[in-house]
């Protein structure tokens, strides 16, 4: 399922993001009106696919009338003139520019929850039906349901479409000033009335895989239901380095404190926007394994597994989504176990 194993889910590159198409107005309106050119329609979080069985891709609809404003609007404007309060409300509405896949353009769109189900055949080149199915086999569905089962340049789509289409929610006005700002560059950018150009926000969280003899450190989060397991994570703070976010994050979630912090991989997680940045550690030296101090706002269970019990949970023990970059992580570590060589009968 994943393109590249060597990278997380999300993060293998396979979507082409062709960012000289989207820095262009006359080659964004060209690769709208693409005859290959295919839109992703989203409501929510959720994203229509077409199942059977094991295989899962997007509903994709063609392009069809005129493009939302990023993907219509000129690279020289000098920033947002007077509007109504309509008009204003309109300015976080636009189509995003993904990139592409085999050579295809792909877009995405908004679409509310109460027209999903009944857009015009001008509108989506399909179709409505029902919220659930259309007699094409179209249903939505919440990406972590299906992601795993999505090819690798799909599902990575469908993250760039996340990250982009919530940040211009919640971006119409300026943080500068409060003015309100215009999507450009194909939705990867706004523009407010000085000229000053906004991009998306990502926050930086680490992940850690907690390791000492043949087992590691998982916890359970205090929102979870029982039996759900995962390795510590948290957000970096301001003016802290990756590794000292490592050190403080497992601190505080566990009472444990750390010797070795390697760097391992990163994995975008656009659900609305972080990034998250894997890391392997081992216990200080003068660390007990056994002393453990969950932080009870946070954690409501720390254990500490073999690769027997993760290789093969029983039905208590619930895993990480496959699409995380957490089960890749422990999945690797398991498979390490199993690549070792057996004692020798010595």
């Amino acid at each position: 399922m994943t393109a590249n194993p060597s990278r997380p889910p999300l993060a293998s590159g396979a979507l082409d993001r062709d960012a000289p198409t989207r820095l262009s107005p006359d080659l964004l309106l060209d690769a709208w009106h693409d005859p290959a050119a295919k839109l992703l329609r989203v409501r929510g979080i959720e994203i229509p696919v077409i199942a059977a069985g094991d295989d899962v891709r997007l509903a994709w609809v063609p392009t069809s009338g005129a493009p939302r404003a990023a993907i219509a609007a000129s690279d020289d404007a000098s920033g947002p003139q007077d509007e109504s309060e309509s008009d204003i409300a309109e300015s976080a509405v636009t189509d995003v520019y993904l990139g592409r896949i085999d050579g295809a353009p792909i877009f995405a769109r908004i679409v509310p929850a109460a027209t999903a189900a009944a857009l015009s055949d001008a509108e989506t080149g399909i179709d409505g039906g029902s919220l659930n199915a259309d007699p094409q086999g179209e249903r939505w569905t919440h990406p972590f349901v299906v992601g795993a089962n999505l090819s690798e340049a799909e599902r990575e789509a469908v993250g760039v479409a996340s990250a982009l289409l919530r940040w211009h929610e919640a971006a119409a006005y300026s943080s500068r000033d409060g003015e309100r700002t215009l999507a450009i560059q194909g939705g990867w950018a706004r523009v407010d009335a000085h000229g000053g150009e906004h991009f998306p926000r990502t926050d930086p969280a680490v992940i850690v895989l907690i390791e000492h003899g043949d087992r590691v450190l998982l916890g359970s989060n205090a929102l979870w239901e029982p039996g759900r397991f995962s390795l510590l994570a948290g957000f970096v703070e301001a003016g802290e380095s990756l590794e000292q976010a490592v050190q403080r994050e497992v601190f505080e979630e566990s009472g444990v404190r750390l010797g070795e912090i390697t760097y391992v991989t990163s994995q975008p997680w656009p659900f609305p926007r972080s990034l998250m940045l894997g890391f392997r550690a081992r216990l200080a030296q003068d660390a007990d394994p056994e002393t453990l101090v969950p932080d009870v706002t946070e954690i409501s269970e720390l254990r500490w597994f073999t690769r027997g019990e993760l290789r093969e949970p029983d039905e208590s023990l619930t895993l990480p989504m496959p699409l995380s970059i957490a089960r890749w992580m422990i999945d690797r570590w398991v498979a390490e176990g199993d690549a070792d060589p057996a004692p020798s009968a010595a």
